[in-house]
């Protein structure tokens, strides 16, 4: 493999692997390490059927089921994010996936099936970069605080719960994913680096803090971390795959390609609980 880096903060390209075969052990260990250091890994042209794709995913960890978003047919480990007119496009805002649970996930892949004619780019931030950028004063205020990230915040029933079917199974969500606490700052389990561990989609609020003072040091993290100095943007092609680290990065789906549609697919790779 060889990987070629796109931003100082974050992202690398990477070439001479066929993601449609079975990984071996080396090439196994030699996508964890790129993906420690650069925090996106960008594959091209790799078309993977879903079965390849969570076969692939299943080789870095137990695979999560989104307990809303639609799945592939036949291989329910695979979500499918096809958005349009008639579903319109809900990741223009910059977020992490599934924070929502004790032990978010590690790492997600994506694939791209259908895309639109022009528009529909994905961007990522790094929460390392952003905490190294912040003062030393800010990273002290910060370093000891604790988050609530609730599901029903990023899902609301307007959007997901238009029919009967569709409120069952949101209000089944909610009862099984209770609003759950993760520090501020996380500390990365293999890298040791730390990283703002709050976003935008997610976090309803700072536990230790009365809610003006919460409120403002939300609003300041989440517009620190969208800066262009810690981002990568993606144009996508048929058969792209993306594999990010999801501990200590977010990432923002454009929503400017309606009325034409998007199909990706997500494989989303368990992780470890966050800590300090």
């Amino acid at each position: 493999m060889q990987a070629e880096q796109l931003t100082p903060a974050i992202g690398a390209k990477v070439s001479g692997i066929d993601l449609c075969e079975p990984l071996n052990p080396e090439q196994r260990s030699g996508i964890e390490s790129l993906l420690v250091e650069h925090h996106v890994l960008f594959f091209e042209n790799q078309p993977v059927t879903p079965r390849q794709h969570r076969d692939l995913a299943a080789n870095f960890g137990k695979l999560h089921v989104h307990p809303v978003y639609p799945h592939d047919a036949e291989v329910e480990e695979i979500i499918v994010l096809d958005t349009g007119v008639d579903n319109p496009p809900d990741n223009d805002s910059w977020h992490t996936d599934v924070p929502f649970i004790e032990s978010p996930p590690m790492g997600c892949l994506l694939s791209a099936r259908l895309l639109p004619p022009s528009g529909g780019d994905t961007m990522w931030t790094s929460c390392i970069a952003a905490y190294d950028a912040l003062d030393d004063e800010y990273k002290s205020l910060i370093e000891n605080l604790t988050a609530e990230h609730d599901l029903a915040k990023a899902f609301p029933e307007s959007h997901y719960g238009k029919t009967p079917e569709a409120r069952a199974q949101l209000a089944a969500a909610r009862k099984k994913n209770p609003p759950i606490r993760h520090p501020v700052v996380r500390t990365h389990p293999v890298s040791g680096k730390r990283g703002i561990y709050v976003n935008a989609n997610f976090t309803t609020r700072i536990i230790e803090l009365e809610p003006d003072k919460s409120a403002e040091v939300l609003g300041f993290l989440t517009s620190h971390v969208a800066r262009p100095e810690f981002t990568v943007r993606w144009k996508w092609k048929q058969y792209d795959l993306v594999f990010w680290d999801n501990r200590l990065t977010q990432h923002y789906a454009f929503a400017d390609y309606l009325p034409h549609r998007r199909v990706m697919h997500r494989a989303t790779i368990l992780g470890d609980k966050p800590y300090r």
